[in-house]
């Protein structure tokens, strides 16, 4: 992707990129495609686990643009962007985005159960409440999220980087497979940007109280290579069992694709001892050296945040940026 924004050219107040300690090295990526320093603040945590904030240079009438995605712990990293995001309105920022590839809490997205809180909605209110003039986020766990904002949200999809990913590694004689028939309209557009078939695993259950089973795959794998596309890889079962099912119905290679990896628990060792290939995730959640291995690869996001922050800040659209590929 092309950098076709001219330096100095903005509407909103010289742009400033700060990091939480979510995900330092996406922050450095990010403000290095956009051409500018990452800004200077203080995050200490003092011993009773509060956490306190201190830009280190002034954003009195700037455009702030805070970079924390979620990432282990969860919620310290959610408070110490509600504080950054309060420090920065307390010192005058013109403007503040919270930009927060992996989204907090996105899976909780509606009420499938008595009793419970729709907490990605929760979240969105408290990012209004701390002071964000908008939010920036990839991938949503679903699309709908977008109207739990009252500011602007703008919704980035990683599709053409992945894309681009399998392409490197030759799709020839190659299938797109959905992990379950929710996923199948998601799963259809890779599909449509390979020019390959579409698969899909049929995922059942008797009941609420099992796990679900995938019984039945609608379409042809056999002898094929499998690419399977996922929004999020957290304990890795989902994608493993898939992959379970295609070995046994005649796939010859197992590519899984995931935009968020959260990679929790003993996902390292599940992955590695599965049927599962390669598994392409990007970095919009730290991984930390322990949890790599030679089955992973990391493809990088910062480039199509960097030119979202930089379109936004010269007052330009960013619709071309929404294309899924």
């Amino acid at each position: 992707m092309n950098n076709q924004v001219e330096r100095g050219n903005t509407m909103n107040g010289d742009l400033k990129i700060f990091s939480g300690t979510a995900n330092r090295p996406l922050a450095e990526a990010i403000a290095k495609h956009a051409g500018v320093e990452l800004g200077e603040v203080d995050i200490m945590k003092f011993s009773n686990e509060n956490i306190k904030v201190a830009y280190k240079e002034t954003v009195r009438g700037k455009d702030v643009y805070i970079i924390q995605p979620s990432c282990a712990p969860v919620n310290e990293g959610l408070m110490e962007l509600l504080i950054m995001i309060d420090a920065a309105k307390q010192a005058s920022a013109a403007r503040i985005t919270a930009v927060t590839p992996y989204y907090p809490y996105v899976r909780s997205d509606k009420k499938d159960e008595p009793r419970i809180s729709i907490s990605a909605k929760l979240v969105a209110n408290l990012l209004k409440t701390a002071g964000a003039d908008r939010v920036m986020a990839m991938n949503l766990h679903s699309p709908q999220i977008q109207g739990f904002f009252d500011q602007p949200c703008d919704h980035l999809l990683a599709g053409k980087v992945l894309c681009d990913a399998a392409e490197a590694m030759g799709t020839e004689n190659g299938v797109v497979v959905a992990p379950d028939a929710g996923s199948a309209k998601h799963a259809g557009h890779y599909a449509k940007r390979l020019g390959l078939p579409l698969a899909i695993l049929d995922k059942r259950r008797s009941d609420d109280s099992e796990k679900p089973s995938m019984e039945n795959i609608i379409g042809e794998v056999k002898g094929k290579k499998a690419f399977i596309f996922d929004d999020e890889v957290a304990s890795g079962g989902s994608l493993i069992e898939a992959a379970e099912v295609l070995v046994k119905n005649g796939a010859s290679d197992i590519i899984a694709f995931c935009v968020h990896g959260v990679l929790s628990g003993n996902s390292k060792e599940r992955i590695v001892n599965s049927a599962i290939q390669k598994l392409v995730i990007t970095d919009t959640v730290y991984v930390p050296e322990e949890k790599k291995h030679d089955k992973l690869q990391i493809v990088s996001i910062a480039e199509l945040f960097a030119n979202a922050i930089m379109f936004t800040n010269s007052g330009r659209s960013i619709s071309g940026l929404y294309s899924r590929f």
